[in-house]
């Protein structure tokens, strides 16, 4: 009989109350919904939402098996000797310089090598990075020649029209192709003709009653006046933003998949 595999991909993870939400929801979910492993994108994990650090890199990895990062990953100077060590925590794949830790790796789950690949997108984005379609290539080639029997892609970028393209390039090829960092869901979850589940982005875990997870007030404030003057995430009421992947692990492609939503 086929071996299904059942993987969750949890939406950026925000601050404080995103940390709570994990630690709340991800137990549950595991039983409920018979996971074989869960990945999330922790980039803003840190207190200040900006980033993760050694602290919360290592809180959310007790509860999730892989953690993935992006434009964020190196605000935090105590992250650097946790991306060396920890195998697990993913960056992007393709900043223009050498930085510390790695962009892709695997693990295996239930007999199964599963690898995560981390990209970043070009467009409308902060750090300088080499072309996320040129790095996925490369990323995939060097996943399969690890034994990965299935991929998963976390795109991290600003523009839907570049997370499509990659989606587009990598079908047939990943199990999946993800877009994070705009922390709000689309409505664009499809599994597309090679057998890749695709969607523009999954959505935020942390507190629903701010601006993508940050507190509302500052970013009024900054929209109506144009001074920014900081702000940090907001807390609760919690959300979690995750797709639910089912793969067939002889051919390493997507057969289902579903958004899921957790809140209080």
């Amino acid at each position: 009989m086929d071996r299904i595999m059942r993987l969750l991909f949890i939406g950026d993870v925000v601050g404080p109350a995103g940390r709570t939400a994990i630690q709340t929801f991800v137990p549950e979910l595991r039983r409920n919904l018979a996971l074989d492993a869960v990945i999330a994108n922790g980039e803003n994990s840190a207190d200040n939402g900006f980033g993760a650090t050694a602290e919360t890199a290592e809180l959310l990895l007790s509860v999730v098996d892989f953690v993935t990062l992006g434009d964020h990953a190196f605000d935090q100077e105590s992250i650097n000797p946790v991306l060396e060590r920890e195998p697990r925590l993913i960056r992007p794949i393709n900043f223009e310089k050498p930085m510390p830790g790695r962009g892709w790796n695997t693990l295996m789950v239930a007999g199964v090598r599963v690898g995560i690949l981390n990209l970043l997108g070009r467009l409308f984005m902060r750090p300088p990075v080499l072309s996320p379609f040129a790095a996925a290539d490369q990323g995939v080639r060097e996943l399969q020649e690890a034994g990965a029997e299935i991929i998963l892609v976390d795109m991290q970028a600003e523009a839907t029209s570049e997370k499509q393209g990659i989606g587009w390039q990598l079908d047939g090829q990943v199990a999946a192709v993800f877009g994070t960092h705009t922390h709000v869901p689309t409505a664009d979850l499809r599994i597309l003709p090679g057998g890749t589940a695709y969607v523009s982005d999954v959505g935020m875990t942390g507190g629903r009653d701010g601006i993508i997870g940050f507190e509302r007030e500052a970013f009024l404030r900054f929209m109506t006046t144009g001074k920014f003057q900081g702000t940090r995430p907001t807390d609760g009421p919690l959300g979690l933003d995750a797709i639910l992947l089912q793969v067939d692990a002889a051919t390493g492609r997507a057969i289902a998949a579903e958004r899921i939503f957790r809140g209080k």
